[in-house]
């Protein structure tokens, strides 16, 4: 939220200081700005020196119209999405499941300065490291497959573990997705959480399915 904040703030102020360069550039004063927009001339002065925090996306979308500019807003990847209570239940259930010599840790970074980036978990053993990517709603298989091996190749771990939960909706991405997930996970689900909970290597990439009720409790 933080870091969010700061590029807000800081897009505000290139948008101020490229529609002030346009506005003089064009010969146009803040009032007949101001005035075409109907904002005050001490507040696109403020927009303009970048002192305000904050200001409409319509607003300044209207005052660089008028100047002669269009503003562009798009959207790329970034960081790691906030998680919500199902997310860490889920990744509670697998920590359950791993015998007690492997280490658990939540939330770890990838390993390249400046790389935002993180593994919801890593799962170390004596010689050995797995990321986990818990995912409670997967829809886009082609995506998340091409994410995981970029995370993969990045984050200094022998293989991936794709968790998910045992919803309907899991079952119909994993049949509509059967083939292309068979080819980037090959190591059986059953087999790797059976591993785990011997505090073995799963030996490669797999998807872990667990259900909503643990059979333990």
């Amino acid at each position: 939220m933080d870091l969010g904040a700061a590029r807000g703030r800081n897009l505000v102020r290139i948008a101020g200081r490229e529609l002030r360069e346009a506005r003089t550039d064009r010969g146009l004063s803040l009032k007949a700005v101001g005035g075409a927009v109907s904002l005050s001339i001490s507040y696109v002065s403020r927009i303009e020196r970048g002192l305000v925090d904050s200001v409409s996306i319509l607003d300044l979308a209207r005052l660089h119209a008028v100047v002669g500019l269009e503003l562009s807003l798009k959207a790329f990847p970034s960081g790691e999405p906030i998680r919500d209570v199902a997310h860490a239940r889920l990744l509670g259930r697998l920590r359950k499941r791993l015998h007690q010599s492997l280490r658990w840790s939540l939330e770890v970074p990838l390993p390249a300065p400046g790389d935002r980036r993180s593994w919801d978990a890593l799962i170390k053993g004596p010689r050995w490291r797995y990321g986990v990517e818990a995912e409670t709603a997967p829809r886009d298989a082609q995506a998340l497959c091409r994410r995981l091996q970029l995370k993969e190749r990045d984050g200094d771990v022998d293989g991936v573990i794709l968790l998910l939960d045992s919803t309907v909706q899991t079952r119909r991405f994993l049949r509509e997705a059967a083939e292309l997930l068979r080819e980037t996970f090959p190591i059986d689900g059953k087999r790797a959480l059976e591993l785990l909970a011997a505090g073995v290597n799963p030996g490669g990439r797999s998807i872990v399915v667990l259900p909503r009720r643990d059979p333990s409790a």
